[in-house]
C-alpha cells in the first residue's frame, strides 16, 4: 500500500512542478521548480529499483545542470518582461506542435509489446546482477567505443562553447604566458647606478 502512495505523490509533485516550470513569471522560480521536479522523478526511479539512475539524476541534473541554470539565468541581464509581449502569438502554434506529440505518444503506448525474448538480452537476466554493475559491464564492454565517442563530443561540444563565449575586450589585462616565459631580465628590470650622496 505504501509503494503506490509513494508513486502518486512523486509523480503528482512531478507533473505540478513541471507546470510551475513553464508558468512561473520569475524565471530563478523556474530552475527550483525544475529541481524539485528532478528530485521527485529520481523518487520514481528509486521506486522502479533504479536507484543508479535516481543518483544520476540527482547527481547530474541537479548538482550541474540545474545549478548552471541558476546561475546564468541569475547573470543574464535580459528583460524578461520584453520577451513575454511577443510570446502569446507562439501558443497556439505550440498548442498544435504539442497535440501532435501527445498523439504520437498514444500511438506508441497504445501499439507497444514486450517481446518475450527480450529478457534474455538483459545482463541481469544472465546473472544476479545488482543495476549499477550491469550498467557498468553493459556501458564498458559492449558499448565502450560508443561511450568514449559520447565523452568526445561532449568535450568538443564544451570547447566550442567556451571559444564561441569568449570575447576579447578592450582595457582588460591578460596574462600572455609565452611572453612571461621568453621575457629576459634586461626587459624586466633596469639596474641604475646611483653615486654615494646623488640620490633622491
Amino acid at each position: 500500500m505504501l509503494q503506490p502512495l509513494a508513486f502518486y505523490l512523486f509523480a503528482t509533485i512531478t507533473l505540478l512542478s513541471g507546470l510551475m516550470v513553464i508558468t512561473a513569471k520569475n524565471p530563478v522560480h523556474s530552475v527550483l521548480f525544475l529541481i524539485l521536479a528532478f528530485f521527485n522523478a529520481a523518487g520514481l526511479f528509486v521506486l522502479l529499483g533504479a536507484e543508479f539512475v535516481a543518483m544520476i539524476l540527482v547527481i547530474v541534473y541537479v548538482g550541474a545542470v540545474a545549478v548552471l541554470f541558476m546561475f546564468v539565468v541569475m547573470m543574464l541581464d535580459t528583460g524578461f518582461a520584453e520577451l513575454r509581449k511577443g510570446a502569446l502569438q507562439y501558443v497556439p502554434l505550440g498548442l498544435i506542435i504539442g497535440g501532435v506529440l501527445l498523439a504520437e505518444l498514444i500511438t506508441v503506448y497504445s501499439a507497444w509489446e514486450f517481446s518475450p525474448q527480450a529478457a534474455s538480452n538483459l545482463v541481469s537476466a544472465k546473472g544476479n546482477l545488482e543495476n549499477t554493475r550491469a550498467l557498468g559491464e553493459i556501458l564498458y564492454t559492449d558499448y565502450v567505443y560508443a561511450f568514449q565517442v559520447s565523452g568526445l563530443i561532449l568535450l568538443v561540444a564544451m570547447i566550442g562553447a567556451i571559444v564561441l563565449t569568449h570575447r576579447t575586450r578592450p582595457g582588460v589585462r591578460k596574462q600572455r604566458i609565452y611572453d612571461q616565459n621568453n621575457r629576459k631580465r634586461e626587459d624586466a628590470m633596469t639596474v641604475v647606478k646611483v653615486e654615494t650622496g646623488a640620490g633622491v
